[in-house]
């Protein structure tokens, strides 16, 4: 179902990232400014709804006294309301729904680089990493399945795999096509290998036989349309893997988190204020400015350094924007220019009046 979204995706993170030497932070960057401006529009549709919905705010509270605790005729009210004043109750909710969808699409095209964004063949794909799960059997008590489920065990520890956990697999197989972190191939893991075993032995070279074409043709068509997910000497494809001994336990991947962390912090700063100066009476948000960071900042730990690099991208580049938004459009600002307009309009209609009222008093002197 998501195919609808990633693939296209996938095909425009490609491309950029072509256009910056197969550089992934760089397309990401790119991505979320251009996605950010395309939303301008919607952003400032959804700040001129919460306009509307502050102006007609002292209609809603006499209909709250009038109804009272009759939720039914209350919101039978407050759609008709809502109507004659031309304000959509779902006018905030559009953005905020495509930002999420887009988070949840960047995650999956880190987490299927070889799918979506180098576009390689995906039965391919599927035939190494369930060749290789099929390895694991589900009764290994059993004597005649001992082998593969004792293969399996080297065959992931050799390959650097996660045990059991296929979102990860695509990242894997990038490393182990590329060498990247000293990681094994098929063909080191499988072949060359001598697991002391005869049976074993066995076993992994018919394992090899059966993917081997396929190793072979992605590893040539993921050369040709290989991406870059180094940032700085920052691994994106790798995830931060949190220890409370900081000091001997330090990873510099931890910085994406953290610059996710501060870079939302200072975008509710700026926010905040603004919201201020906009609405002086506004309620004090500072807990939920604190909570979402933190949030982000837990999470973080446990997604792809590129999902973290995103958000960085997204809180900086789309909290500058949406400020801006906010700054021209801010419910001071757009109400005086809806009471300008609804001045010019009466303003020209007096003046047609008045220029009919002295064309008809001139014709009277004229016959007179």
């Amino acid at each position: 179902m998501f195919d609808i979204i990633n693939k296209p995706l996938g095909y425009v993170m490609g491309f950029l990232a072509d256009l910056f030497s197969n550089n992934f932070a760089a397309a990401v960057a790119v991505f979320t400014l251009v996605i950010n401006l395309v939303l301008i529009p919607l952003s400032i549709k959804s700040q001129k709804s919460a306009v509307q919905q502050t102006r007609i705010k002292p209609k809603l509270d006499e209909l709250r006294k009038k109804y009272g605790d009759d939720r039914q005729k209350m919101a039978m009210a407050q759609q008709e309301l809502y109507k004659q004043e031309g304000v959509s109750m779902s006018g905030g909710c559009l953005p905020m729904i495509i930002r999420l969808l887009l988070m949840m699409s960047i995650y999956t095209l880190i987490m299927s680089p070889l799918t979506y964004m180098s576009g390689l063949d995906n039965a391919k794909i599927n035939n190494i990493t369930t060749t290789i799960s099929a390895l694991n059997p589900k009764d290994a008590d059993k004597p005649t399945e001992k082998e593969s489920a004792k293969l399996y065990e080297e065959v992931i520890a050799n390959l650097g795999w996660d045990k059991g956990n296929t979102n990860s697999v695509e990242l894997k197989l990038v490393k182990n096509i590329t060498g990247e972190d000293e990681a094994k191939s098929f063909e080191e893991v499988l072949v060359k290998t001598d697991y002391k075993d005869e049976k074993l032995n066995k076993l992994a070279k018919e394992t090899y036989d059966k993917i081997k074409a396929d190793v072979e043709q992605i590893t040539k068509d993921y050369k040709d349309n290989q991406i870059n997910f180094n940032l700085f000497g920052l691994d994106l494809t790798g995830t931060p893997d949190f220890d409370w001994n900081v000091v001997e336990k330090w990873q510099p991947l931890w910085l994406i988190p953290i610059c996710a962390f501060l870079s939302q912090i200072l975008t509710s700063l700026i926010s905040m204020r603004i919201n201020k100066i906009n609405n002086p009476d506004a309620p004090s948000m500072k807990g939920m400015m604190l909570t979402m960071p933190l949030i982000s900042l837990f999470i973080g730990f446990g997604l792809p350094g590129g999902v973290g690099f995103y958000w960085i991208c997204s809180s900086l580049i789309g909290g500058l924007i949406q400020s801006g938004v906010q700054l021209w459009y801010g419910p001071h600002k757009m109400l005086a220019r809806e009471r300008a307009k609804e001045l010019g309009v009466q303003c020209d209609f007096e003046t047609k009046q008045l220029n009919k009222f002295n064309n008809t008093d001139s014709e009277s002197i004229i016959k007179d």
